[in-house]
């Protein structure tokens, strides 16, 4: 069985927090935005971190009412391979060996010229019964150069 899948992200326009931190300026105008829309079958959200804070991201959907604060950006998409774990209890050196293995056994490598993005896929009423939220890390990834 794999534990790493591969997901095409389409290009596609998202709701950027810009960076900051929890608890700070834009991103308590993104929380309390993205709180209130109503939760689909997947999450479309993603936080990466870019240096300086985070950058929280929700897909945009024509008509949706953005707050004053957030911006609508074009994100550029692309290949990630995709692994689910534990949030914040993530042994990322494992996890990262194992997806290494799994880039170099199906003709990939890392596409460091996008960010590692992150969501939880957890529901609350998963979340109450687990005591935990799972993460999925998605890492971009690109066909592997030929030398």
């Amino acid at each position: 069985m794999q534990s790493i899948r591969i997901y095409e992200m389409p290009t596609c326009k998202m709701v950027s927090s810009g960076v900051g931190m929890f608890g700070e300026g834009n991103f308590c105008i993104f929380e309390e935005w993205f709180s209130s829309l109503e939760r689909g079958l997947f999450p479309k959200d993603f936080l990466y971190w870019a240096g300086e804070g985070f950058v929280w991201l929700y897909l945009f959907e024509e008509g949706m009412e953005v707050p004053p604060g957030l911006e609508v950006i074009e994100f550029q998409g692309g290949l990630y391979a995709v692994a689910t774990d534990i949030d914040q209890k993530t042994d990322r050196e494992l996890m990262n060996a194992e997806i290494d293995r799994f880039l170099e056994e199906n003709g990939f490598e890392r596409d460091s010229s996008r960010p590692e993005l992150g969501n939880i896929i957890t529901s609350p009423l998963a979340q109450k019964i687990m005591g935990y939220e799972q993460m999925d890390y998605y890492i971009p990834i690109q066909a592997k150069t030929r030398t």
